[in-house]
């Protein structure tokens, strides 16, 4: 078959074809390559991983873009063909950079890993990464879109057009995204300053959880029902809240009694020092006894126990209560609290 009869566009089309062939046969042949040397590199490997699909894209799509020069400049339908590439490679490139943003934080995550036991480090490292990566891709996607549009001559008309009505529309532009600005604001804020992290135990509006994932513009709260909150970062600046693992995941917590004054201290405090050195819960910190009040019928023992996370410490109260109020039924049961009450006879009361 001649080619010539094919024409130019006939002609550019097999050349389309053979990049295309050939870009995907290169791509087969370096990957296992580029894998390889990759393995040495957490961070690498995870960029690589993230970049795999838009360069399939993007590679083409630039040598396609080489190739239109070589067609005469006055073949019909050039320009439109011109563009829509420039848009493509826009797009892949846009998709390109994001999936480099996502791949560093991919392996910055992965060389931090926060299931150790004193992941405060890996904590903070994990909030700083997912919070700038997210809104770098956001930057990234939002130019990308007005390079796209910076392709259509009309769009660069309306965009001048409307810069010069900008005042007005501005202003009501800014206060109809307010909240999504300072949102947007509160999360860089979050990320330099970090008054919460990923999986921070945290109390909010009288519930408890863990903080699962920071976006953008909000955080998912994961409380202890398998519930989840979902709090807009600008609160976290606005509003108190309290941050139990704010400087560690170390916690301390207490067990309360309520007990007759006869029963001995002494004895407490030893079965609750047993039971803190016998339990897998305890982190071998703190495990002391104290009275810490007294009225007119019982007295209060505090049990002060620490262990390594809010959850640990939990259930290491649970399990103390119930085993200390189990020793005090079998040992002293006498000294459980009693209401006692003084009965006299009425002194005008006569003998049978």
């Amino acid at each position: 078959m001649n080619i010539d009869l094919l024409g130019p566009w006939g002609q550019f089309a097999l050349v389309v074809l053979a990049i295309v062939v050939v870009s995907q046969l290169v791509h087969r042949l370096m990957l296992p390559v580029v894998r390889r040397l990759a393995g040495y590199s957490t961070l690498f490997r995870a960029i690589i991983s993230r970049c795999d699909r838009p360069m399939q894209w993007l590679v083409p799509l630039i040598a396609i873009q080489v190739a239109l020069q070589g067609l005469p400049e006055d073949l019909r339908g050039l320009s439109s063909v011109q563009h829509l590439t420039s848009v493509l490679i826009i797009c892949a490139t846009s998709w390109t950079l994001i999936g480099v943003l996502q791949g560093l934080a991919d392996g910055v995550i992965a060389l931090h890993p926060a299931t150790v036991s004193d992941n405060l480090s890996a904590r903070r490292v994990h909030t700083q990464t997912r919070v700038l990566s997210r809104i770098a891709s956001t930057g990234v996607l939002i130019a990308g879109f007005a390079f796209v549009l910076m392709t259509f001559p009309r769009a660069r008309q309306f965009g001048a057009s409307l810069l010069a009505s900008a005042g007005v529309a501005g202003l009501v532009v800014g206060l109809a995204a307010r909240s999504v600005f300072s949102n947007l604001l509160a999360g860089l804020h979050i990320a330099l300053a970090q008054p919460i992290r990923i999986d921070d135990a945290v109390t909010i509006e009288g519930e408890f959880g863990n903080v699962e994932e920071i976006t953008a513009t909000y955080v998912v709260v994961k409380i202890w029902d398998e519930r989840r909150m979902i709090v807009p970062l600008g609160w976290f600046t606005d509003h108190p809240f309290q941050n139990w693992t704010r400087q560690g995941s170390n916690l301390l917590g207490s067990v309360l009694l309520w007990v007759d004054y006869s029963l001995p201290v002494e004895a407490v405090r030893a079965e609750a020092k047993r039971l803190c050195e016998a339990s897998a819960l305890w982190d071998k910190r703190v495990c002391s006894v104290a009275v810490t009040d007294a009225n007119d019928r019982a007295m209060q023992v505090r049990v002060l126990v620490s262990a390594s996370n809010s959850g640990a410490n939990f259930d290491l109260r649970c399990e103390l209560r119930e085993k200390l109020i189990a020793f005090v039924q079998r040992e002293f049961p006498q000294t459980l609290p009693r209401l006692r009450a003084e009965l006299s006879r009425s002194p005008s009361a006569s003998p049978g």
